[in-house]
C-alpha cells in the first residue's frame, strides 16, 4: 500500500510557499507521489486576473519539477465548470484504489473545510495533510483537526512561513516591484516571458 497525496489550488502564480510545503511534506511523509492539480475556476473564490491553464501548470512544473515523486494532473484545468474537490478525490481514488490517498491543505482551508462541497464524502475517501505555519497560535486549527479525525486520518506539519499570498504577488507584479524573492527564478523568467499579471489598462 502506498501513499498519495494530492495538491490542489488555483497557482496563480504558484510562489516558494507553496514549494516549501511540498517539499516538507516530501521529506516527512515520502509519499510514492504528490499530484501537483491547478484548478480550473475555484469554488471557494473569485478568479481574479486568472492566468490561463496552459501558463499556471507551466509554471507548476517549472516550480515543483524539483521534488521527489510530483507528478501533474490537468484533471481540473479539462473539467467542465467549478473545480469542487469532491470530484477530484473521487477520480484518484479510483486510479490509486489500494493507496492511502490524502489531501494536503494549509490551516486556513481546514478550518473551512466543513464548508466544502461534500466534505463528508471526500472525508470518506480520503484523509488530510493539514501544513501549518511554524509558532502560529493555532488553537482553532488542533480543535478543527481532532473534530474531523472522527472523520478521516488528519496529519499535522509545521512549516516556516513564507509570509505573501499570490494576490499580493500579482499587485507586486502589476506595481513593476520586485518579487523575485517570493517566486522560484524559473516562474520569474516564465512570467516576463509571457508577460503575465501585468495591468493593461
Amino acid at each position: 500500500m502506498g501513499i498519495t497525496a494530492l495538491f490542489g489550488g488555483t497557482f496563480n502564480p504558484v510562489h516558494l510557499g507553496h514549494e516549501r510545503l511540498a517539499r516538507q511534506v516530501a521529506k516527512e511523509l515520502s509519499p510514492d507521489r504528490i499530484v501537483i492539480i491547478p484548478s480550473k475556476i475555484p469554488p471557494h473564490k473569485q478568479a481574479v486576473d486568472l492566468a490561463s491553464g496552459e501558463d499556471r501548470m507551466e509554471m507548476c512544473r517549472l516550480a515543483f519539477s524539483g521534488i521527489e515523486n510530483v507528478i501533474f494532473s490537468d484533471i481540473e484545468l479539462k473539467r467542465q465548470g467549478k473545480s469542487y474537490s469532491l470530484y477530484t478525490v473521487r477520480h484518484f481514488r479510483e486510479e490509486y484504489e489500494q493507496d492511502q490517498l490524502y489531501f494536503i491543505m494549509g490551516g486556513d482551508m481546514l478550518l473551512t473545510f466543513d464548508q466544502w462541497y461534500r466534505y463528508e464524502e471526500i472525508a470518506k475517501m480520503c484523509g488530510i495533510i493539514c501544513v501549518s505555519r511554524e509558532n502560529e497560535k493555532n488553537e482553532a486549527v488542533t480543535k478543527r483537526a481532532d473534530e474531523l479525525s472522527a472523520l478521516c486520518s488528519v496529519i499535522r506539519l509545521d512549516v516556516k512561513p513564507i509570509e505573501v499570498s499570490s494576490t499580493q504577488i500579482r499587485q507586486m507584479i502589476k506595481e513593476n516591484a520586485d518579487c523575485s524573492c517570493y517566486l522560484n527564478k524559473k516562474v520569474v523568467q516564465y512570467i516576463k516571458e509571457r508577460d503575465l499579471y501585468r495591468d493593461r489598462r
